[in-house]
C-alpha cells in the first residue's frame, strides 16, 4: 500500500510528518486528512492561526496529492464523521 505524509502548514511554518501512514488510495488520504483536521480543531480550536492552516498530503516521492485547508473542514465541522474515518497515529 502507498504511504502518505500529512504536513501542516501554518503561515510560513510547516510541521512535517516524518512517519506517514499506509493508505489504500488518495480518497482514503482525503478522509484521513479531514479527520485529522477535525481532531486538531477539537484539541487546539482556540488557536486562531488554525483557520488559515493547510494540511498538505504528499506521497512517498514527495509529490503533493492534495491540500486541505482547515477552513474547509471548519465549514462542515457539524457534519458527523463518515463511517471508517480515522485519524493519524
Amino acid at each position: 500500500m502507498p504511504r502518505y505524509f500529512f504536513h501542516t502548514r501554518i503561515a510560513a511554518d510547516t510541521l512535517t510528518d516524518e512517519e506517514g501512514v499506509e493508505l489504500r488510495d488518495p480518497d482514503q488520504a482525503w478522509r484521513v486528512a479531514r479527520a485529522t483536521i477535525r481532531a486538531s480543531l477539537e484539541d487546539e480550536g482556540s488557536d486562531p492561526r488554525l483557520v488559515a492552516a493547510i494540511l498538505v498530503v504528499t506521497d512517498e516521492d514527495g509529490d503533493v496529492v492534495l491540500e486541505f485547508p482547515f477552513a474547509e473542514a471548519i465549514a462542515d465541522l457539524d457534519d458527523p464523521p463518515e463511517s471508517g474515518e480515522g485519524t493519524l497515529h
